[in-house]
């Protein structure tokens, strides 16, 4: 008869910006696993410092973790307490963890995620555009695809958000203006909950114009709030 996994992976959320948006139960967590799988362990690492918190920590992100996950799960097995963490936010929301989690129910092994820090909900809420229905679609395609995804954006009724980096931000809402239309509402929200938060509504023509023109001060994460299409 085989015995019971009792190894379990915790999904922790980490603070997207100011370190007190931290839970006291993701703390305890943390200070309690075995081993901490960190995107970048010295992003991680100046979290734990700060918190004194002295678990192992163990690189886990996206150019290795197809050739990590086996040997996780291994420790999984062995009755090992793991926990997940990204460098901000909640893991597996445009951040690694997708495939370990799916590996974990795979062989049995419980999986806890808990709630926290996300980008994405405060985004929504500031940007004060429609949030009983939405639509998360995360970082576009560079490339290959990026122009049926924006028809596809530009159709929807509902409101849909973008994760976008600093300095493709002004060629995104280019972007968005010519497929949604220029007077489409939308709101920029940049560096949530950090000293500098911003959060900017107009409509696609005028942020693109504000942000043409502040490039150099345009910094950290961003997510790019839209409104939907009307009839």
């Amino acid at each position: 008869m085989n015995l019971p996994i009792t190894g379990k992976l915790t999904v922790v959320p980490t603070p997207i910006g100011n370190l007190g948006d931290i839970t006291l139960r993701a703390l305890d967590v943390l200070k309690s696993v075995d081993l901490i799988l960190a995107e970048d362990t010295r992003t991680s690492s100046k979290l734990l410092s700060h918190y004194e918190i002295k678990s192992a920590i163990k690189s886990f992100h996206i150019h290795n973790e197809h050739k990590a996950v086996a040997s996780i799960i291994e420790l999984l097995k062995s009755g090992k307490q793991l926990a997940l963490v990204s460098d901000a936010g909640t893991p597996g929301i445009s951040d690694p963890g997708f495939l370990l989690v799916r590996a974990c129910h795979d062989h049995g092994i419980k999986v806890e995620c808990l709630p926290g820090a996300t980008a994405l909900i405060p985004a929504l809420v500031s940007s004060g555009l429609p949030a009983h229905n939405f639509h998360f679609e995360g970082f576009l395609p560079h490339k290959k695809g990026r122009q049926t995804r924006f028809k596809y954006l530009a159709s929807l009724k509902e409101t849909f958000l973008l994760y976008e980096s600093p300095h493709r931000l002004v060629k995104c809402l280019s972007e968005l203006a010519q497929y949604c239309g220029s007077e489409r509402l939308a709101c920029v929200c940049r560096e949530i909950s950090k000293l500098h938060e911003e959060i900017r509504r107009g409509n696609l023509k005028d942020l693109e114009n504000h942000y043409t023109t502040h490039t150099n001060t345009v910094k950290g994460e961003i997510v790019i709030v839209v409104s939907g299409a009307t009839d």
